[in-house]
């Protein structure tokens, strides 16, 4: 018998794999909104953006440089597009939050993966099994019953803001997906995105007032951010690179049970047997989603 495994078994662990870093970066992405609503006491939104991928481009910076990696590629042009899109989903999501209820602006956001199914048959033209289908469905729906916003006809510009925000997140996960295929480490798909965003984030900070000051109190919640959002986007950008795409997009959902948590433990928000209930329906999409997809 040959010491390698057999393929199927090679591809369930990849699976598993991706499953789990998608968790992963699930939780980390909950404990950033706990930082982020923790800083913007003191900071606005861009300026929370810009400290998190600041923070998060020079730790990853140490870390490559310690393992004596190179963020050089030869696919800048597919990093410059993942970045563009990134940061244009991060912004349409900014102005919706600011116009909108915030349950409105983060339900429209987490149509991603519902954008990211999209692409991927428009790209692909293929068809997603039965049970990937449902299980985004589902998944979409227990966010709707969590979150249960509400719309006003009189605020469209914002709703597309937020719709926006989902659909080009959706592409940016399928250009990160793409970039794994070319080769590119998770760390270089990161190191590019976080450099060339804070770049973006210091002009705009200086043309919209400025920086406010930086008191020795606020640095926890921004290493928080940093921290948190660096571990996310490489454990997403992992999970997309070795994991199943659709059962990997349908774990994202598993973001909006984690943050509800989080809320209920340290702001005290009542989790009602309705927001359970929506709960379970995200795991469950995200379960469903692992069978045969």
């Amino acid at each position: 018998m040959s010491g390698s495994s057999p393929s199927w078994m090679s591809g369930a662990r990849s699976g598993q794999s991706g499953s789990a870093w998608m968790v992963l970066a699930a939780l980390a992405f909950a404990l950033l909104s706990v930082f982020v609503k923790l800083g913007s006491r003191h900071f606005d939104p861009v300026e929370l953006l810009f400290y998190r991928t600041l923070i998060g481009a020079l730790g990853l910076a140490l870390i490559m440089a310690w393992r004596r990696e190179t963020p050089a590629t030869p696919n800048w042009s597919g990093h410059l597009r993942r970045t563009l899109l990134g940061y244009l989903s991060m912004a349409c999501l900014f102005f919706a939050v600011s116009r909108l209820p915030l349950a409105t602006a983060v339900t429209l956001n987490y149509t991603s993966s519902l954008f990211f199914a999209l692409t991927c048959m428009i790209v692909f033209r293929e068809i997603p099994s039965r049970n990937v289908l449902v299980s985004l469905v589902v998944g979409f729906a227990g966010i709707v019953w969590l979150l249960r916003p509400t719309f006003s006809a009189q605020l469209w510009q914002a709703g597309l803001a937020g719709l926006m925000s989902g659909a080009l997140a959706g592409v940016a996960v399928f250009q990160v997906r793409e970039l794994g295929r070319m080769g590119e480490s998770a760390e270089r798909i990161v190191i590019w995105f976080f450099s060339l965003s804070t770049a973006i984030g210091a002009v705009l900070v200086l043309a919209t007032g400025g920086f406010h000051p930086v008191a020795m109190s606020d640095l926890p919640v921004l290493f928080g951010i940093g921290a948190s959002g660096l571990i996310g986007q490489l454990a997403m950008t992992q999970a997309y690179k070795v994991g199943r795409k659709y059962r990997v997009a349908s774990l994202a959902y598993l973001c909006v049970a984690f943050s509800a948590v989080l809320g209920a433990w340290i702001w005290g928000d009542a989790l009602t047997l309705s927001g359970l209930f929506a709960i379970g329906l995200i795991v469950a999409a995200g379960l469903l989603s692992g069978r045969r997809s």
